[in-house]
């Protein structure tokens, strides 16, 4: 089974996105949803996709978990509740409950919005973390490289969790990288229970000007650091529209796990995401 593990639905008139209002966003500050999503999938050959949250909002969890009960092809649900809520383990009951419930695979925050940048050491989230992965629930770290230092810490005091790292921690490729990204990245991986999504880095380089060749060494440097075993696909679509089509995005990142190897590429492309998410076995 070939694997999106990274991509979105919203509709901007019946929701609001903060992040979403910035002028150059305008070109995917429309509606995007299953039916868009759908001939993509197959023109390229994807047999599943991972919703993953856009908002913090549990009614978009809510709307998710009924669009993944009805929609074969989306696979899991990575969604958003308030992990700082005192009740959060009966809301995840109640989201397991609901139709579609069994898809939720993983929560993620947008905690690179956040103005502590360690927001997640503190206990009420680490509370909600605990509730989480008393649940059997993946977390997905959405961090930026200030960010990394709790993410770390977070990987470690809950070392029988399981963690996904969206987008590589969004390394400054635009800006040709950073010694710190790539040293924080390294030490993130030596916890071994955390996975890592090359997804979105074709939005963190310069958006008309980029191809597979200078994305390769923060893909080699990710599959250095995670091994065969911990690195994922996703597309971050239609994020990644700002960048190139979905074919593009898709061919690019095709590319640099070509170059790494076929145990790299075929890994990424489905198995890892899989074992990260526990697909298939909730």
């Amino acid at each position: 089974m070939i694997i999106d593990a990274h991509q979105h639905f919203w509709d901007p008139e019946r929701a609001d996105y903060p992040w979403m209002n910035a002028p150059e966003l305008a070109p995917i500050r429309r509606a995007f949803g299953p039916a868009d999503l759908a001939p993509l999938l197959k023109a390229n050959g994807i047999d599943g996709s991972i919703v993953v949250q856009c908002r913090s909002a549990l009614e978009e969890t809510e709307e998710f978990l009924r669009i993944a009960h009805v929609t074969p092809s989306v696979i899991g649900v990575v969604g958003w509740v308030d992990l700082t809520d005192g009740d959060l383990g009966d809301t995840l009951d109640r989201l397991r409950a609901s139709p579609g419930g069994n898809k939720l695979v993983g929560i993620r925050h947008q905690v690179h919005d956040e103005p502590d940048p360690d927001w997640l050491l503190r206990e009420d989230v680490k509370r909600g973390l605990t509730a989480m992965f008393a649940r059997d629930l993946a977390y997905d770290f959405l961090v930026r490289t200030r960010e990394l230092p709790a993410a770390i810490a977070t990987a470690q005091a809950f070392p029988q969790a399981r963690f996904v790292l969206d987008h590589a921690a969004k390394p400054p490729i635009a800006d040709g990288g950073s010694a710190e990204w790539s040293e924080r990245i390294a030490a993130l991986a030596a916890c071994g229970n955390v996975w890592c999504k090359i997804s979105g880095l074709a939005t963190e380089a310069v958006w008309n000007d980029w191809d597979a060749e200078r994305l390769f060494p923060f893909v080699a440097h990710a599959a250095k650091c995670f091994g065969e075993d911990r690195l994922i696909y996703g597309s971050d679509w239609p994020v990644c529209l700002l960048a190139g089509s979905y074919g593009e995005i898709k061919g690019a990142l095709d590319a640099c796990l070509a170059k790494l190897g076929p145990a790299v590429r075929e890994k990424a492309f489905g198995a890892n995401a899989k074992a990260a998410y526990r697909l298939g076995m909730g």
